[in-house]
């Protein structure tokens, strides 16, 4: 961007492409930005369609779509750490996408750089010979202009002419309280302008072109878009509906054959959304239309619990997703939501005659405890499992194998990257490592190690349903399905933290965790009590039993009296304190 001057060498010019807060607070991408520079190569004018994405596996549906609005990839590895987790997934989306791959090695300007090893690391893992590999160092914009001219001699042009009819890709959108739906799109074929008619093949609705620009990075109008170019669209559509990501446009009364669009994200976390207060739940509904539509890999789904009133159930790619989803409904639109703990999907196989012809299938996938069907109905419980890659200096690999192996995890390979680094790759249930799991990755290897994983289906797996008891009646937010072999210790955190969190009343209060009707762990919540017998100093033994008889007879029926009323702020602190583990 500074090399071909869209932006001014100042100091105020860092994150440029961090346009969200919360990319600039936890300094990662979460939205893949896009640029259109101009570029001058040995007397011929080029324009490079530029698309920064982010490199976590929570954003990888931000990658894969980015991917198909483009013709090649550079790949940038750390001179520093060298390859890691999540290097390896992004070569293979693009690997398998058939686009050329241009390495490059950043930041050799560090004192502990290693160019060298890096480069045997590509070649070895990724089949790339040496040469190939390009030393770079952004921050003193050493060999970035060697970049640039790799770019033009390896990548091709887009294969796509002006002269065909109009068919535009929607690869990403934004909403804009004046202007409405921002479209960002990559024309595959003909061309566009201010006040012609298009058609979205998705809703057959007709809208006229209110504006078309290129991104600079920042917007910037132009008179046309043509075939190959990557810009913004915007054509009146107010609702957050109307642009689906994955979406054709093409020209009223020039339909053409839709692209193929873009698989829908898989979601591997599902939590529950609630409003902290209930007045708020319409204007939650709109701030969620809005920002599902900047970010598409979220599903929703409309849900409702007892003690926290209307709600959603949101599925997300990852745990890192749901925090960065739940920052921006904070930061954005000014909305302060209750998140459940997250669950994983799980599937049983039913074997209830009944049962299959209620739900016209045999095999049924759980988004929410509360659905959990009894064992006696089903014939195996299913758990979603993922393929997870760690990299890591060698001097903690025995640590992070016992780690695995007490999340349950199957080992499948390891590798030795070079002297120093080995990769290991592990069958993980996802439930195992949705939680907690990167943590102590991180916290057992110094932050050296990292991690990434992809979906592997699913393996069948001795699951319960467990229920959290407040003398006697099941509090069904707490709910959770847990591996059998885990039961019993998270059944015991569980009582223990509601043990810390609720108050005190006037009489005891049993906090149980149960399998079916099997109590498993239990604390007791004791009552407040008045010492009755402060006033007995010596005299028979038997006065001060009657008075305790008594009391103990009094707190007996104010407890088959009384409910437990938790307060909901209390409850809401249960339930992200179980988030939080």
């Amino acid at each position: 961007l500074l090399i071909l001057g869209a932006i001014a060498k100042t100091d105020r010019n860092k994150q440029v492409l961090d346009k969200l807060q919360v990319e600039r607070e936890r300094g990662i991408t979460v939205k893949a930005q896009s640029a259109s520079l101009f570029y001058n190569h040995e007397g011929v004018n080029y324009l490079l369609n530029l698309i920064d994405t982010p490199g976590h596996v929570d954003f990888s549906y931000e990658v894969s779509r980015s991917l198909s609005a483009c013709q090649g990839v550079i790949l940038v590895v750390d001179a520093n750490e060298g390859i890691q987790a999540q290097t390896v997934a992004n070569f293979y989306l693009a690997f398998e996408a058939q686009l050329e791959i241009i390495p490059v090695i950043n930041k050799i300007d560090l004192k502990n750089a290693d160019p060298e090893r890096v480069e045997k690391q590509i070649e070895k893992l990724f089949d790339i010979p040496i040469d190939e590999c390009i030393r770079v160092s952004a921050k003193q914009g050493t060999n970035v202009e060697k970049v640039l001219q790799r770019v033009i001699e390896k990548i091709p042009p887009p294969k796509c002419s002006t002269v065909d009819p109009l068919k535009a890709l929607v690869f990403d959108s934004s909403f804009d309280h004046y202007r409405g739906v921002v479209a960002s799109v990559a024309l595959f074929g003909g061309e566009v302008q201010k006040g012609q008619k298009i058609v979205s093949a998705h809703t057959k609705k007709r809208y006229e072109v209110n504006e078309v620009g290129i991104l600079t990075p920042n917007e910037q109008p132009v008179h046309k878009l043509y075939a190959g170019q990557v810009g913004y669209l915007i054509a009146g559509m107010k609702e957050v509906t109307e642009a689906q990501i994955g979406d054709t446009l093409f020209l009223y009364k020039q339909p053409v054959e839709p692209l193929p669009g873009f698989k829908s994200a898989k979601p591997m976390v599902f939590a529950g959304m609630y409003p902290v207060d209930q007045t708020e739940y319409n204007n939650l509904k709109s701030a969620l239309e809005r920002l599902t539509l900047n970010d598409s890999s979220v599903t929703v789904h409309r849900d409702s619990s007892l003690a926290l009133g209307a709600g959603w159930r949101l599925g997300f790619l990852g745990l890192l997703h749901m925090e960065v989803f739940n920052q921006r409904l904070e930061q954005e639109y000014n909305m302060s939501v209750i998140l459940t703990t997250p669950t994983v999907p799980y599937k049983a196989i039913l074997s209830s005659a009944k049962l299959i012809k209620e739900y016209g299938k045999s095999e049924i996938t759980i988004i929410n405890p509360a659905q959990f069907p009894d064992k006696h109905l089903v014939s195996e419980y299913l758990e979603p499992t993922v393929l997870g890659t760690i990299v890591t200096p060698h001097e903690y690999i025995g640590k992070i194998i016992a780690l695995c192996q007490d999340h349950r995890a199957v080992q499948k390979d390891m590798l030795y990257i070079d002297k120093h680094r080995v990769m290991l790759k592990y069958i993980f249930p996802l439930n195992e490592i949705v939680v907690d799991f990167y943590d102590a990755l991180k916290s057992l290897s110094s932050g050296y190690a990292s991690f990434d994983y992809e979906d592997a289906g699913y393996q069948a797996a001795d699951l319960v349903k467990m229920d959290i008891l407040l003398n006697g009646n099941s509090v069904e937010e707490l709910s959770t399905v847990v591996h059998n072999d885990k039961a019993y210790a998270t059944g015991k955190f569980l009582c223990e933290r509601l043990k810390d969190t609720i108050p005190r009343q006037l009489f005891e209060i049993a906090i149980q965790a149960a399998i079916g009707k099997k109590i498993i762990a239990r604390e007791t919540l004791k009552a407040y009590r008045k010492n009755v017998v402060a006033k007995c100093y010596g005299g028979d033994i038997t006065r001060k039993m009657k008075l305790l008889k008594r009391q103990a007879e009094g707190k007996k029926l104010m407890r088959k009296i009384g409910n437990v009323e938790v307060p909901r702020d209390a409850f809401i602190r249960v339930l992200k304190r179980q988030t939080d583990k």
